[in-house]
């Protein structure tokens, strides 16, 4: 397998400061690797620091899972165990926030979402909570939406009440239903995926789908090459569009075999394969 990951977090055009978070980690050819993005939310740096405490607690127990003893485990074992640890890695995180908020009333109204992308040979675990997401994209499947928003409008969306395109707009938008640093107890959806083919990851926060409907991510993600950069031409262009909130998106390349490249293209020649 072969897998590349590049993200990054941006302002926006309105905030006095970046409440999310981003954390990566995995060289190419490593057969272990994740993706942890975190949108904050509370005010007076609460935001900053629930989604900071939320990414430090988390990238610190996986970074453990990388063991002989994991590496050791049956195949049937080790999803087990990823599930297990990302469940109480984000148990951490939303620990670590609770006790924040105890030392520092002035943190009170913080808490952050989260979601986790692992990958471990040709396994996917996702785990998150609240409106933060997780996408794959194969030119077989096109685009999966990997998760499902814990928010008032995703509950009203799945009672009828209203549609995909009506909840972009609507003004209940942002109130979530689950969030890490909030409750005494956090419960994640912890999910589990097998990558039998080439695909693109992308994991992203809300002020990135504030502006892109799933239609509009799957044609960047299937037309944008190098694929990578589409990290950069989303948060462009939802900054083009309002660049109402932080915006940050990471992008991860997974191939489980290296795909030849035709090195006779002539230079003039701009057209991008439909391949990853």
């Amino acid at each position: 397998m072969h897998i590349a990951i590049d993200g990054k977090s941006d302002i926006g055009r309105k905030r006095d400061e970046n409440e999310d978070a981003i954390y990566f980690s995995g060289d190419s050819h490593a057969a272990f690797s994740f993706i942890i993005v975190a949108d904050g939310m509370g005010g007076y740096h609460g935001g900053a620091t629930a989604s900071r405490l939320a990414i430090e607690k988390i990238s610190q127990r996986l970074h453990f899972i990388q063991t002989k003893t994991f590496a050791t485990c049956t195949p049937h074992q080790k999803p087990l165990i990823l599930k297990s640890e990302l469940l109480q890695a984000i148990k951490d995180a939303n620990q670590a926030i609770l006790d924040c908020k105890t030392a520092q009333p002035l943190f009170r109204q913080m808490g952050t979402t989260v979601v986790v992308a692992i990958v471990w040979e040709s396994m996917l675990i996702v785990g998150h909570v609240g409106d933060s997401r997780a996408y794959m994209w194969t030119i077989n499947n096109g685009l999966n939406q990997l998760t499902r928003d814990h928010s008032v409008v995703q509950q009203m969306i799945d009672s009828g009440s209203l549609t995909e395109e009506d909840a972009r707009t609507s003004k209940v938008r942002n109130q979530l239903t689950k969030a890490v640093g909030v409750h005494q107890q956090v419960d994640p959806v912890i999910s589990e995926f097998n990558l039998d083919e080439n695909c693109l990851l992308l994991l992203c926060s809300d002020g990135m789908t504030e502006y892109f409907s799933n239609d509009g991510i799957e044609f960047m993600l299937a037309t944008h090459r190098p694929a990578l950069e589409c990290c950069y031409r989303f948060i462009d262009e939802s900054n083009a569009q309002g660049g109402k909130d932080n915006i940050t998106v990471a992008i991860a390349e997974y191939q489980r075999e290296a795909v030849a490249v035709n090195s006779t293209i002539r230079q003039e020649d701009k057209t991008v394969p439909y391949s990853l």
